[in-house]
């Protein structure tokens, strides 16, 4: 009855992801896109240190791509932060470049650090965002 599903587990859970992207609010995506971020240097770093390159590689590769998405929807004029934000997601960028090319699992950390910090700063500010006023 139950074994004989027509969506594989691993289709329900895609399904499930893009239903969950496609419902959410602009914070909550931006709150998803830097928790993924900091998944992915996290893995990153974590195949360096285990010596996998191509692994490293690869998730490395997907956290510029959402450095890159987050740079590139960024409404620089829309508050006096957007120009230092635009430069601290171009320098992460840059940094993330620098850690893949030299497998460099400090360079990395220091990048995750820094992904830790935004994911952080941006989830309060969905918060925030979200509290009732007064």
């Amino acid at each position: 009855m139950y074994g004989n599903t027509s969506m594989s587990g691993r289709g329900a859970r895609n399904a499930y992801v893009d239903n969950s992207v496609a419902t959410a609010s602009p914070e909550r995506l931006l709150v998803m896109l830097c928790d993924r971020l900091v998944l992915d240097v996290q893995r990153g770093v974590a195949a360096l240190r285990g010596g996998m390159p191509g692994e490293a590689h690869s998730q490395l590769v997907h956290a510029q791509e959402v450095v890159t998405h987050l740079r590139s929807t960024l409404r620089v004029e829309g508050w006096d932060g957007g120009p230092g934000l635009a430069s601290l997601y171009d320098w992460l960028h840059a940094q993330l470049v620098q850690a893949n090319i030299r497998k460099d699992a400090a360079l990395a950390e220091g990048c995750l650090s820094l992904a830790q910090d935004l994911a952080s700063t941006w989830r309060e500010a969905a918060l925030q965002a979200a509290a009732p006023t007064q």
